[in-house]
């Protein structure tokens, strides 16, 4: 690979039969800047990404090879392709638990409505009339952003306080707990009581509340 390939920011897998379709897609998606892997079918998509199927007979059938460990922001794939076609390519995708999540664009050469709308139903992000131009190609970064968006650096678990937790928490710092405040009672009571038997002590003893002169009924005459 060449310095390009190793500073592009996403890497895409491109699927298409016709090698014309697929040499433009790859100069179209290195122009913007994309690392881009070119396969020629289905079945060699599914190989590349580590989904490989048990049985012939059982297309519903694939299981992940660990082996596997390229990264995958995007996959585009032609819809008319001999053997597997671009939906059932899309559909072993999105029914893999490691791959569901990688955006995937169906492109054809046919103008389908109903095509169109099965794809899309069925989780395609875009679906692409051929032949593809590079204003099509700029419209993919928004879907590769999410896969990278989803990495595992920045899946970490986080801890959020609510704002439910918020409120306890400032209620917490404001109200005092009932066994605290039963305290403070007590305290209060006994200053009270305190400052009852000071100032009677102080009228037996003939001195004023504050204990520190004598009381005096009236003045007397010098």
């Amino acid at each position: 690979m060449g310095m390009a390939a190793v500073e592009s920011q996403f890497h895409v897998l491109a699927v298409d039969d016709s090698v014309i379709d697929r040499k433009l897609i790859e100069r179209l998606l290195k122009t913007s800047a994309c690392q881009v892997t070119t396969v020629d079918s289905g079945s060699k998509a599914l190989e590349f990404l580590g989904l490989q199927e048990h049985d012939k007979n059982q297309t519903n059938c694939v299981s992940l090879d660990n082996h596997q460990e390229a990264e995958i922001n995007l996959i585009i794939t032609d819809y008319c392709m001999p053997g597997m076609t671009g939906y059932d390519l899309l559909k072993k995708i999105k029914e893999s638990a490691s791959l569901r999540n990688i955006p995937v664009v169906i492109m054809s050469s046919e103008n389908v409505p109903s095509r169109i709308s099965r794809c899309l139903e069925e989780g395609a992000e875009e679906f692409f009339l051929k032949p593809v131009r590079l204003s099509d190609v700029n419209k993919l970064r928004p879907h590769m952003m999410k896969t990278k968006c989803k990495s595992p650096k920045q899946q970490q678990p986080e801890i959020v306080v609510t704002q439910d937790n918020q409120k306890s928490i400032d209620i917490t710092h404001v109200v005092p707990s009932e066994e605290n405040q039963e305290s403070d009672n007590i305290v209060q009571q006994q200053k009270s009581q305190g400052n009852s038997n000071n100032k009677r002590k102080a009228i037996e003893e003939n001195l004023s509340p504050d204990r520190t002169r004598q009381r005096f009924s009236s003045l007397t005459a010098i």
